[in-house]
C-alpha cells in the first residue's frame, strides 16, 4: 500500500472562540412554543384554541417571529396534508380522548385544565418534532401553519422555498 492512500487525520485548524461566539444566538434555530389555551364557544360548538409562537433565524422560513391561533382540527389538518404530500414519518398527535367528550359527565371533560395542558404539551412536542424536519421545513402547508393567521385549505400542496411561489 503506497503512502498517498493514507487518510490524514490531523486535526482542522479552528478560531479560538470569543465572548460573542461563546453567548452570541446560535447559527440556527427554531423555537416553537404552543402556549395560552382559550376555550371559546357553547354546547356543541365549543372549542379550545391554542397560540403557537415561532422564533427562528433559517432562512427558509420568510417570517423571523410569528404567532398564531390553532385548535386542534388544524393540527390534524397539517398532520394529514404532511402524511399525504411529504415523504416524511409524521409522529402522531396527542389523543382525541373520545371518551372525556361522551354526554353527562361529572367533570368538564376536554375542557378540564389538567386535559388542556396535557394536550398543550402533546401539540408541542408534535410541531416541534415536525418542524425540526430538514424535509417539512419545505413543505407550504408547515409554513402556512406556522405564519399565516388562516389557513388555505384549498392550497396547492408542494414545497415553499422562502417563501417563494413555486407553482
Amino acid at each position: 500500500m503506497s503512502d498517498t492512500a493514507v487518510a490524514d487525520t490531523r486535526r482542522l485548524n479552528s478560531k479560538p472562540q470569543d465572548l460573542t461566539d461563546a453567548y452570541g444566538p446560535p447559527s440556527n434555530f427554531l423555537e416553537i412554543d404552543i402556549f395560552n389555551p382559550q376555550t371559546v364557544g357553547v354546547g356543541r360548538a365549543r372549542f379550545t384554541t391554542y397560540e403557537v409562537r415561532m422564533r427562528t433565524n433559517l432562512p427558509i422560513f420568510k417570517l423571523k417571529e410569528s404567532c398564531v391561533r390553532r385548535r386542534y382540527s388544524d393540527f390534524e389538518w397539517l398532520k394529514n396534508e404532511l402524511e399525504r404530500d411529504s415523504k416524511i414519518v409524521v409522529p402522531p398527535l396527542p389523543g382525541k380522548a373520545l371518551k372525556r367528550q361522551l354526554p353527562f359527565r361529572g367533570d368538564e371533560g376536554i375542557f378540564e385544565e389538567s386535559f388542556i395542558e396535557e394536550r398543550r404539551q402533546g401539540l408541542e412536542q408534535f410541531i416541534n418534532k415536525i418542524a425540526g424536519h430538514p424535509l417539512a421545513q419545505n413543505e407550504r402547508c408547515l409554513h402556512m401553519f406556522l405564519q399565516e393567521e388562516a389557513i388555505d385549505r384549498n392550497y396547492v400542496p408542494g414545497k415553499d422555498l422562502g417563501g417563494k411561489d413555486c407553482r
